[in-house]
C-alpha cells in the first residue's frame, strides 16, 4: 500500500490522486494490485468522498480499474497494450512536427517566449540524460515527464499536450516493472533528450524527425524483445508477471 501520512484538508482529491499515481508511476503499486476505497482512506486518515474521486480520476486515465464488488485494481498493461500506446503518440508526435514549425516569423513576443521554454527544456534534458545515464528510475520518470510536458507546451494545444502526457505516464507504468532492478538498465534508457532540444532550437524538421523517430523506434524494438520472450541477463531482480499470471521475461527498455 502507499506510504502512509496526514494528508491536509485542502485539494484532498487531487493529492490523494497525485500521491496513488506516483506510487502506480514507480511500481510500488504493482500491475494487478488490488485495494479498496476503505483502504485508502484509513492509510491517509481522510473520508472516503475524496479517496473515491481520486481513484475514479485515476481510473479515467486508464491508470486503475474499478469493480463494484472488489474496489479498484491497478490496471496491468500488456505489450500489445505498450505498442499501441507508441503507436498513438507516433501519430500525434508525427502531426505536430509537420504542422508545427509553419511560422517561420514568429512575433518578437511569441520568440522571447519560445526561448525562455527552450532555456527550461535544456535543463530538463540534461537532468534526465544524467538520471538515465545513472539508471537512476526514480529520478528519470520524474524529469522525463516535466521535460515532455514542457516540450507539449510548445505545441499551444493543451489537448494535444495532455493527450501526449497520459500516454507517456501509462507506458512508464507499464515498463517499470520491468526495468526495476535490472543490473543493465542505464544501457538500455533512453538518453536523446538533449538532442531533442537541439533540433527544436535549429526549428529543424529533419533533425526533429530523426530524433523523434529514436525514440519511437528505441520504444518498439523493447516492445519487440519483450514480445519475443527473449530470456533475461544474468542479474536481474524479480520479474513482474506475464498476462497469464506466470513470471515474465525482464527485458532492458524505456517509455
Amino acid at each position: 500500500m502507499p506510504a502512509s501520512g496526514a494528508v491536509t484538508r485542502s485539494t484532498l482529491r487531487q493529492q490523494i490522486a497525485d500521491a496513488l499515481r506516483d506510487e502506480v508511476i514507480a511500481g510500488r503499486l504493482q500491475p494487478g494490485r488490488e485495494f479498496t476505497v476503505k483502504q485508502i482512506a484509513e492509510q491517509y486518515g481522510v473520508s472516503a468522498t475524496p479517496v473515491r474521486e481520486a481513484l475514479f480520476d485515476l481510473s479515467a486515465q486508464g491508470l486503475l480499474e474499478s469493480d463494484q464488488h472488489r474496489g479498484f485494481r491497478v490496471y496491468q498493461f500488456t505489450v500489445a497494450d505498450y505498442r499501441a500506446l507508441v503507436e498513438a503518440r507516433t501519430l500525434v508526435m508525427d502531426a505536430v512536427i509537420r504542422d508545427g514549425f509553419r511560422d517561420q516569423s514568429p512575433s518578437a513576443a511569441r520568440q522571447l517566449k519560445y526561448r525562455d521554454a527552450l532555456v527550461s527544456l535544456h535543463r530538463r534534458a540534461e537532468e534526465a540524460a544524467r538520471a538515465a545515464r545513472g539508471g537512476d528510475l526514480d529520478i528519470l520518470i520524474g524529469y522525463d515527464l516535466r521535460f515532455w510536458r514542457e516540450l507539449g507546451a510548445l505545441v499551444g494545444n493543451t489537448y494535444i499536450s495532455d493527450f501526449l502526457h497520459r500516454l507517456r505516464v501509462q507506458a512508464w507504468v507499464f515498463a517499470v516493472p520491468y526495468l526495476r532492478g535490472d543490473a543493465n538498465v542505464r544501457d538500455w534508457l533512453w538518453k536523446g533528450h538533449a538532442d531533442l532540444v537541439a533540433a527544436v532550437a535549429l526549428r529543424d524538421r529533419d533533425a526533429l524527425c530523426t530524433v523523434i523517430g529514436d525514440y519511437n523506434g528505441h520504444a518498439m524494438t523493447w516492445a519487440d524483445q519483450l514480445a519475443a520472450g527473449a530470456p533475461p541477463h544474468p542479474g536481474r531482480g524479480p520479474q513482474p508477471p506475464a498476462a497469464d499470471g506466470r513470471a515474465g521475461p525482464t527485458r532492458p527498455g524505456s517509455a
